[in-house]
């Protein structure tokens, strides 16, 4: 941690300056980016009047992330303190989600929680055996024989038991807390369309969220390219799909290049410091492993598949090995587009939360508790009434391309084209229609056997209508090149030469309408290869369909004494 500052003086120097009385002084203490965003989550119910302060306790393999998260923390007035300076002074309570022995150093009470949906994951490296939970084990609650954190906070009843196999003089020390976490991702479902919107699942647009925890056991160790896999395979405008991995693979990898051709394809990944809690209550599946992530899509009832159930590294015990053993699995060497849909038909939710509601321990309570566990080391044994409202989960802000070429199939039913996108993140066996790029493909093979071609940007170099000739000069295989206008509008040319302006039609009592000129462009792309011309496309609307919604309603016009005399075949 490259934390430097002077020493921090005492708290009875440091009374006289205050303002406004202190009623308590909190340090949260982290080994991880995952137990420091697990710990802030935790620390949010105490009163304004109690000041917080953050260290890092070294020694952790995933400490990659920590360093900008706390300069986050500073700018949000949060005192970050460099490890000697926090166990060279005292506080009324430090408060952990990953525990440590070395922390016996600090002069505090000591509250340890769990750092994910309860305590369940074998680390030998950490524990010093292999039957004892990560946070619960002998080793890392004691110190020179002795129990020395003040509290040990479950998420449920049943982890007493588990306590008393691996660390029996704990229990003493145990209470449960419930789990801040899910908690506040339940007090944010209210929020779910604006979080949809922010991943650009809207007007019908499903959302799968898949997702891995860290080490070889896990989906993204066991399955690397599904993420890509899922991008790849199902239609486009019916489903956005977006990635959330734990924060250790984070310490270790460069997901963006591990993710690149799924990101090329339109994966959204979600930063670890922020977004996959949105992302669970926006979802509507979630395809995951044995992390907390799929825990708890599963007791918000989305629809969860398992690539990996982490069997060899898990407490057989505990409730997520009882999971993995319960949730139905994702084969990936499988149709996923199917499997997902009946899924989908054949979920029962009731099943998993039999077993997610053996670690989720009185839900909606964790407030309630932490402040009596919390209170009497701080003089502060309720909330301010200004802090009784919950606080929703910030929007997503994932990372995401945008596809330069598709692939798609589709169908024409009288004045109607039904059609599906497949993204082209790498260069295909076979297509499964035509092809479809914009004016940025890079990929010159694609872009001279690809059959339309469209300019996403109204105002390039070119004007509109010189742009499309161009294109049709350069690329004389094409059936017809678009260019959008407007937002709502965009220009067509057809390989005869004639030029169709295209607007989309706002049913009544809808929101406005955007017209995606690479959708009309395969919506056309279809429209004509299935035996339709120009001229009837002037005549009227043409509906476009993806999956079982209407898309967008098109009128299109002509130039006065322009005439489409050549129909493609």
């Amino acid at each position: 941690m490259a934390l430097f500052r002077p020493p921090f003086r005492r708290r009875a120097d440091d009374e006289r300056w205050n303002t406004l009385p202190v009623d308590g002084e909190v340090l949260a203490v982290a080994r991880t980016l995952t137990s420091a965003t697990r710990v802030l989550d935790a620390l949010l119910v105490l009163p304004s009047r109690v000041s917080l302060y953050f260290t890092v306790n070294p020694g952790s393999a995933f400490t990659a992330g920590l360093d900008a998260y706390a300069q986050a923390l500073e700018r949000e007035g949060v005192t970050v303190l460099p490890w000697p300076d926090a166990v060279a002074r005292s506080f009324d309570v430090a408060v952990a989600c990953a525990v440590h022995r070395s922390m016996s150093r600090l002069r505090a009470p000591l509250v340890i929680m769990p750092h994910g949906a309860g305590y369940n994951r074998l680390v030998r490296q950490s524990t010093g055996d292999g039957s004892s939970a990560a946070g619960l084990s002998r080793r890392e609650l004691t110190h020179r024989g002795k129990v020395f954190p003040a509290v040990v906070g479950l998420s449920h009843p049943g982890q007493f038991e588990q306590l008393r196999r691996s660390c029996p003089e704990a229990v003493t020390r145990a209470q449960v807390v419930g789990d801040p976490c899910f908690d506040r991702i339940r007090d944010s479902l209210p929020q779910r369309d604006r979080y949809r919107a922010a991943l650009g699942a809207l007007d019908g647009r499903k959302l799968v969220v898949v997702n891995s925890t860290w080490s070889g056991h896990s989906l993204l160790g066991q399955h690397p390219d599904l993420p890509l896999r899922l991008v790849q395979e199902l239609p486009a405008d019916e489903f956005a799909v977006a990635l959330v991995l734990h924060p250790n693979i984070w310490a270790r990898h460069d997901p963006h290049k591990l993710m690149r051709s799924a990101e090329a394809a339109g994966l959204m990944v979600i930063p670890p410091q922020r977004g996959w809690q949105a992302a669970l209550v926006a979802a509507d599946w979630v395809v995951g492993d044995h992390g907390s992530v799929s825990f708890y899509g599963a007791a918000l009832d989305r629809v969860t598949l398992l690539a990996a159930t982490g069997e060899a590294e898990l407490d057989p015990h505990s409730p997520t090995y009882a999971f993995g053993r319960t949730a139905p699995p994702l084969d990936p060497g499988r149709d996923l587009h199917a499997q997902l849909l009946l899924a989908a038909e054949q979920y029962d939710g009731a099943a998993l939360r039999a077993v997610t509601d053996l670690s989720l321990g009185e839900p909606g309570q964790a407030t309630r508790n932490l402040l009596r566990i919390l209170g009497p080391f701080v003089g502060a044994v309720s909330t301010p009434k200004d802090q009784d409202s919950p606080v929703p989960y910030p929007d997503p802000r994932p990372v995401t391309g945008r596809p330069t070429a598709y692939d798609v199939t589709g169908e024409r039913d009288g004045r109607a084209v039904r059609i599906r996108r497949y993204p082209l993140s790498t260069e295909p066996v076979a297509a499964r229609g035509f092809y479809t790029v914009t004016s940025e493909e890079p990929r010159l093979g694609l872009r001279a056997v690809a059959e339309v071609v469209v300019r996403e940007h109204p105002h390039g170099e070119l004007p509109p209508a010189a742009w499309l000739a161009l294109t049709a000069d350069q690329l004389p295989g094409l059936n017809l090149a678009v260019t959008a206008l407007d937002r709502d509008c965009a220009l067509v040319r057809l390989r005869s030469g004639l030029l169709l302006e295209a607007t989309a039609v706002r049913p009544w009592g809808s929101p406005e309408t955007a017209l995606d000129p690479t959708l009309l462009g395969a919506a056309l792309g279809v429209w004509l290869t299935r035996g339709g011309s120009g001229a009837e496309l002037t005549e009227q609307e043409l509906t476009v369909h993806t999956g079982d919604r209407v898309a967008v309603r098109v009128r299109f016009s002509a130039r006065p004494g322009d005439r489409d005399c050549r129909p493609i075949s």
